[in-house]
C-alpha cells in the first residue's frame, strides 16, 4: 500500500490509501464484489463479453424465485441481469422492470 496525503481547504491533511489488486475476477462471469451466483439456481449459464471486454453472465431466471446473488436488474420478462452498465441492460427481455 502506498500512502498519499492531501490538504483540505481548511488546511487539514487527510491521507489516502490505494492499493494496486492484481487479481482477476473469474471469467465465468461478472458479479458484485465479494458475490458470486448460485449457478444451480438459475435457469441457463450463458454469458456474453461486454463492451468493456469482461464476461458477464447473460440475464437467467432464478429457481428459487430469489433474486440472484451479483444480479443489478430485473427484467420485465421475469429474468434477472447481471449487467454492468445501464445501457441496453434487459434489452432483449423487455426492459428493466427494477433495479436492484
Amino acid at each position: 500500500m502506498q500512502g498519499i496525503g492531501l490538504r483540505t481547504a481548511r488546511g487539514a491533511s487527510v491521507a489516502l490509501l490505494l492499493t494496486l489488486s492484481l487479481s482477476i475476477s473469474p471469467a465465468f462471469a461478472y458479479v458484485a464484489p465479494g458475490t458470486t451466483p448460485d449457478e444451480a439456481d438459475l435457469s441457463n449459464h450463458n454469458t456474453y463479453t461486454n463492451r468493456d471486454g469482461n464476461t458477464v453472465h447473460a440475464p437467467a431466471r432464478s429457481l428459487s424465485g430469489k433474486a440472484p446473488d451479483g444480479a443489478t436488474a430485473r427484467c420485465r420478462d421475469g429474468t434477472y441481469s447481471f449487467s454492468r452498465h445501464h445501457s441496453g441492460t434487459c434489452s432483449r427481455h423487455g426492459g428493466v422492470a427494477s433495479w436492484l
